[in-house]
């Protein structure tokens, strides 16, 4: 099960390359609009996995996992759109996996 919840905020992490790259299109253009459609499918998906996960697994538990959606988009920021990631980007991301892994193991 935890590598469904990692999965599950995996997808959730795409919406946001999907509101990323919408947003240097024009506001309303063709290509902005797909982006937004694309970011609104996969929040659709995101919430039946979610549910479908949250019907197995206690709220408490799941819920501790959304902290990967941002390591994710961290990740995500930096090889598909270039963005810098700086030492607080890091430090964040280790404490937030901290604490999983030491949830995880206790």
């Amino acid at each position: 099960m935890w590598l469904a919840l990692v999965g599950i905020n995996l997808i959730y992490a795409c919406t946001y390359v999907c509101m990323k790259m919408a947003s240097v299109h024009d506001f309303f253009s063709v290509k902005y609009g797909l982006w937004i459609l694309g970011a609104v499918g996969i929040m659709g998906i995101y919430a039946v996995l979610w549910q479908q996960v949250l019907a197995r697994i206690q709220l408490s538990t799941a819920y501790m996992f959304k902290g990967m959606s941002l390591v994710f988009v961290l990740i995500f920021s930096a090889f598909l759109l270039g963005e810098g990631i700086t030492w607080q980007n890091v430090l964040g991301s280790i404490i937030i996996i901290s604490g999983i892994i030491l949830y995880a193991k206790s």
